[in-house]
């Protein structure tokens, strides 16, 4: 009789299997209405991040509090959530037109709006995309929670440790603490979390703002007082999916609203029947490489461009970039603020009405046909290809666009190489499905040799993400014959949707061209290097302007 091989999987394949059981999972939950995190409903999400154990969450497997990762998951929901105990994830429901403020936290742009006490409403206007990333940030939330309530609560009864006690006097206080308070309860928080006293003072700042300079403290209160309420008394919290939401999701109603919008202002601005070039950047690159340096060279003498473009970064130069944008929009640049729920902000240039002598682009060497350039914010994941593939399709199903190119220059983790270093990808593979788009990228590593930038060419993989990434899976994809060079969002859904339009809908030209450029925020394969580790600070100035310029001077045709 044969005898059967014993096959065991690596961490890899483990954590491959992790994902789509999460992808799965928050699928299933989200037609079933609403679960319980921590509730059975909730078990196959907590059991799946645990067995991940995402580079971001860091210590997420081990008894003590994740501060880093805390960090950066509070960072990207609304102020107020940890003390809801009933989440509701809403379309576009007109809560806009209501008393209710909208909170928006300062690093996801989507608007919530705290309902009463107990209950936070979070839009969701930007895909299945900002639902996985909403759900495994609260799935990590809550795991942290349970073990700060496994550290404080001393029996069933709710009795609690000194340490908890003392905490709940401090997040009492209405005014900010005065020194000696705030140590005091910096230490018993260190018991608290598992965590040195040095470790908590660390990143105690980081969580406060100048109207609450110690929600740090209030922060793991609220996280806490809600998991012990949720053993003592049966308080379970819930997350719910709104009806309309699980109506709407999936339809492109958003970005159908946003690229109208856009083929609106083409039309009255006769533009339409122009050669249009698309830009995915932030809102500020494209304007300034065009327009800053010559502004401003007088006031910056003898300072480089690059110099110029890290001043026009910085949060106090809000002066000198109204000179700039005021500037722009005298010389053909139209600004769209998003009004259709995607929040995506657009920016049109009319390249006919610009004086090339006063731009950064003097040898700009465009034909009569005189392109327009689409300048469009980020999209978030799945949203890419909401937004491309309907500001693709025909204006009024009957004007075809001569959209002549596509260019997306983002953010992105690297595996190879540094926080600042560029990656000019070949191919985009689908993370899970390794369902793969290769395409002739007009940008070559080449061009951007010689400006103190380490450059990697080669393939790229798209994930669910950022917050699901793992170490082995990632060095599975660098070091097999994939030989991924780093990881990003959105760009095989920018590609599906270029494709499909070039190729089957014929609906903007055969021929149309793509580049495709990214500049590392993180990398993920390197313990200190991940996201949670902090931001790209100055660093990631120059190759967003480099990568900028190399796509404007293709566009221009500089030699």
């Amino acid at each position: 009789m044969k005898e059967t091989k014993h096959i065991s999987r690596s961490r890899a394949q483990e954590s491959s299997a992790a994902i789509e059981r999460m992808y799965i999972t928050m699928r299933h939950l989200f037609n079933r209405g609403f679960y319980k995190p921590m509730g059975v409903s909730g078990d196959g999400l907590r059991e799946s991040l645990l067995a991940l154990r995402p580079e971001i969450y860091g210590n997420i497997g081990e008894e003590k509090v994740e501060l880093n990762g805390l960090l950066y998951v509070i960072e990207r929901l609304p102020i107020g959530i940890e003390q809801c105990r009933f989440i509701n994830l809403t379309s576009d429901e007109g809560y806009s037109k209501s008393h209710f403020e909208a909170i928006v936290p300062p690093k996801r742009r989507r608007n919530c709006y705290r309902i009463d006490e107990e209950q936070m409403n979070v839009e969701i206007t930007r895909g299945r995309s900002d639902i996985y990333d909403i759900l495994t940030h609260l799935t990590f939330i809550f795991i942290e929670s349970h073990k700060i309530k496994n550290r404080v609560l001393l029996d069933d009864g709710g009795e609690v440790s000194r340490d908890w006690l003392k905490l709940e006097q401090a997040v009492m206080q209405t005014k900010k603490l005065p020194l000696i308070e705030k140590e005091k309860a910096i230490s018993h928080v260190a018991n608290i979390l598992g965590r040195t006293f040095e470790e908590v003072l660390d990143i105690y700042e980081a969580f406060g703002s100048e109207e609450t300079p110690d929600r740090f403290l209030h922060v793991i209160y609220w996280l806490g007082k809600l998991a012990i309420e949720e053993v003592v008394d049966n308080n379970k919290r819930t997350i719910t999916f709104s009806p309309v939401l699980r109506e709407r999701l999936g339809h492109h109603i958003h970005g159908e609203i946003w690229a109208t919008n856009i083929k609106e202002v083409l039309k009255t601005n006769n533009l339409l029947k122009r050669p249009i070039h698309v830009i995915s950047a932030n809102m500020h690159s494209v304007m300034n490489s065009i327009f800053a340096t010559p502004l401003l060279k007088t006031k910056f003498k003898d300072k480089s461009d690059f110099y110029i473009y890290e001043e026009l970064s910085k949060s106090g130069a809000k002066d000198i970039r109204s000179q700039v944008e005021e500037l722009a929009l005298k010389n053909g640049m139209i600004s769209l603020p998003d009004t259709s729920g995607t929040n995506i902000d657009v920016q049109i240039f009319d390249t006919a009405k610009i004086d090339w002598g006063k731009t950064g682009f003097p040898k700009a060497a465009l034909d009569e046909t005189k392109p327009v350039i689409i300048v469009m914010d980020y999209a978030f994941g799945e949203q890419a290809y909401e937004t491309i593939d309907e500001l693709l399709k025909p204006y009024k199903k009957e004007t075809l666009l001569n959209v002549a190119s596509v260019s997306i220059m983002g953010k992105a983790g690297i595996l190879e190489g540094g926080k600042g270093d560029i990656m000019i990808p070949t191919a985009h593979i689908n993370e899970g499905t390794a369902d793969n788009y290769f395409f002739e990228n007009e940008l070559k590593g080449a061009m951007f040799e010689g400006n103190d930038i380490a450059v990697f060419e080669g393939a790229m993989v798209t994930v669910l993400g950022t917050s699901l990434q793992n170490r082995d899976l990632l060095k599975f994809f660098h070091e097999s014959t994939w030989g991924v060079i780093g990881l990003e969002m959105e760009g095989s859904y920018y590609q599906k949707a270029i494709q499909s339009a070039s190729k089957i809908r014929k609906s903007v030209p055969h021929d149309i061209k793509v580049r495709y450029a990214y500049y590392a925020s993180d990398n993920p394969l390197e313990t200190g290097s991940t996201l949670a580790s902090g931001g790209l600070g100055t660093t990631g100035v120059k190759p967003t302007y480099l990568i900028t310029i190399k796509i404007l001077e293709q566009i221009f045709n500089v030699k």
